[in-house]
């Protein structure tokens, strides 16, 4: 085995390695965010979740950041790299060599600690819009509620959502307007009003019909954008507006109590 010393090998040790700047910030000492820079090694399978591992494991362990699968699958590692909302798993390090590469949490949400951000705004619109079968006439000896594959194709892009928060970051309406109810929520919320065996749809709809529901948002298309799984929220956002314009119109055409 041959092994590199000397000043050629410190210049290829220095060109194999990336500089990381952090968002760090200590709610018990810090009045702001601020930036700390680490240098992490370049490595062509190294995403920048591997360079934050290899930050906590070997250089600083009080960093803080939120992680499990990492595999694009759980949705925890959501993270601003670069100015862009992505999955910190899923963004290789290489991508953005020579670097630095930046490294900030998610925007349009409050900042708990380093790149943890807090998304209980998030958890608690999301259980307004009901993302869960609805019917009242469950029998459980009744056996399942079958369907067809057309019927499953018909909800099954929205299904996909990983609550990984990327669109809240990227939808500027959010961003202006904490109240809206934002793209995930209402993606979910039209995945299970395509489910042949809900019966919710109304119930969802008087949630969202309300101005804070959907109407803020002026289809930048940004949520869409920047999905790791490709669930367009855009496109269900689009669908509940016109659902939305169909019921007001039959409010006003029919008389109270029909249809």
């Amino acid at each position: 085995m041959t092994v590199e010393i000397g000043p050629q090998a410190a210049a290829r040790a220095a060109e194999e390695s990336i500089t990381i700047e952090v968002t760090r910030y200590d709610p018990d000492s810090d009045d702001e965010l601020r930036t700390q820079s680490y240098e992490v090694p370049l490595r062509k399978d190294w995403t920048v979740l591997d360079g934050l591992n290899h930050v906590k494991d070997t250089i600083d362990p009080t960093l803080s950041y939120r992680w499990s699968c990492r595999m694009g699958v759980c949705g925890s590692c959501g993270m601003n790299v670069q100015g862009q909302p992505s999955l910190s798993c899923g963004t290789f390090l290489s991508d953005f060599a020579p670097g630095p590469v930046r490294v900030e949490p998610l925007a349009n949400f409050p900042v708990i600690r380093d790149l943890v951000v807090d998304i209980g705004d998030f958890m608690e619109k999301l259980s307004k819009v009901k993302p869960w079968i609805i019917r009242d006439d469950v029998d459980v000896h009744a056996g399942e509620f079958l369907q067809t594959p057309a019927e499953l194709d018909a909800y099954s892009q929205f299904s996909s959502c990983i609550n990984c928060m990327l669109c809240y970051s990227a939808c500027p309406v959010y961003g202006l307007d904490p109240d809206f109810t934002g793209p995930a929520a209402i993606a979910l919320a039209e995945r299970y009003n395509l489910d042949s065996r809900d019966h919710g749809a109304r119930e969802r709809l008087d949630v969202l019909i309300e101005r804070e529901g959907l109407w803020g948002c002026t289809f930048v298309g940004e949520c869409t954008r920047v999905c790791p799984k490709h669930v367009d929220p855009a496109s269900a956002i689009q669908r509940y507006k016109l659902k939305a314009a169909q019921e007001s119109i039959r409010a006003v055409l029919l008389p109270r109590g029909a249809g």
